[in-house]
């Protein structure tokens, strides 16, 4: 390379200074931009862990959110569901007039006690075995001092009779010790008692005391998920979503009718939906047999001319062609 002219020295001088301004600039944005990005990179982290934290704290502290009232299954509105669910009782009001606990009692003991043995077995099972116990332990206090063996031994046909001993002489001695003997007509103070549930509560608050309660067995929990009234699995939900369908004071005999056509006809296996008379009511008609002549075979109780479940049914049962029960070991 040659050497520079003093004319080409002074140029390059003079276009150094224009240039080292400009570069400086430029180092400096890119200095800043960096700076900025770096801190805004920084900033996120930290409002994202800090987001995070929150979250796993507001996680670990919550209490369990308020339930809102889901959109009813299928698209259907919640006033054309409330009116068919409505309608669908109404109906069925009409089939099973008659209904009743298909428990035998004559005090809220007795039904207390009956509800609680009723559990994995049937009505008909537990009003076969209960007149045995009741004459036996009339009262709490007779069954509180009971022994456990000879208990066991009357309760053997209801199965888990060694469990259900346990839960009968314990709501008994409860009773005896903190309720002077009386069943409470309160549903808190029953869900205490050993052995006792909701579902058990609200058979006897219902039907011994004549206070609304919905009786959420496996027959009402099949049915309102067939018919669509909820989606719901659990009890509780359940009970909270057909709860809020009806009035409070038809919750007790909503309970009846429905369960009552949960065991006449509409059935777990094989419903009889050819011989169902809510069948244009039904979101899920055709599930079962639709055939009428060959649904009518599938009903059972009253409807298909058999004995019910009750030893003593009420008269009005009887005049509608019921039958009752045998006893344990009859014919």
């Amino acid at each position: 390379m040659g050497e520079q002219g003093p004319d080409g020295g002074r140029e390059a001088k003079k276009t150094a200074k224009r240039t080292a301004p400009r570069k400086a600039a430029a180092k400096k944005t890119a200095a800043t931009g960096t700076a900025k990005k770096t801190a805004a990179t920084g900033g996120a982290a930290k409002a994202a862990a800090t987001g995070t934290a929150k979250k796993a704290a507001s996680v670990k502290g919550a209490k369990p959110a308020k339930s809102v009232a889901a959109a009813p299954p299928g698209g259907e509105s919640r006033t054309a569901l409330v009116r068919r669910a409505r309608r669908i009782d109404r109906e069925l009001a009409e089939v099973y007039p008659y209904a009743h606990p298909e428990l035998d009692f004559e005090n809220p003991f007795q039904l207390l006690v009956a509800t609680v043995l009723s559990a994995q077995t049937t009505d008909l099972r537990v009003n076969q075995t209960t007149p045995a116990l009741f004459a036996r332990y009339p009262g709490p206090e007779d069954l509180a001092a009971a022994n456990p063996e000879e208990v066991e031994e009357i309760l053997r046909p209801t199965g888990f009779f060694r469990a259900k001993t346990r839960s009968v002489i314990g709501l008994s001695k409860a009773l005896t010790e903190v309720f002077g003997g009386e069943v409470p007509g309160r549903l808190e103070d029953l869900v205490k008692l050993p052995g006792v549930g909701r579902k058990t509560a609200f058979v006897v608050l219902g039907n011994a005391y004549g206070r609304p309660g919905i009786t959420v067995d496996t027959h009402f929990q099949r049915l309102v998920r067939r018919w669509r009234w909820t989606d719901e699995t659990d009890p509780d939900k359940i009970e909270a979503a057909v709860g809020g369908l009806f009035p409070k004071s038809d919750w007790t005999d909503l309970s009846h009718h429905v369960i009552w056509h949960g065991r006449r006809i509409c059935h777990a296996r094989k419903p009889a939906c050819g011989a169902c008379p809510i069948a244009p009511l039904c979101p899920s008609y055709g599930e079962g047999e639709t055939d009428p002549e060959k649904a009518k075979k599938l009903l059972k109780y009253e409807k298909g001319g058999y004995p019910g479940q009750r030893l003593k049914p009420p008269q009005a049962y009887l005049d509608a062609g019921g039958k009752p029960a045998p006893p344990l070991r009859a014919g």
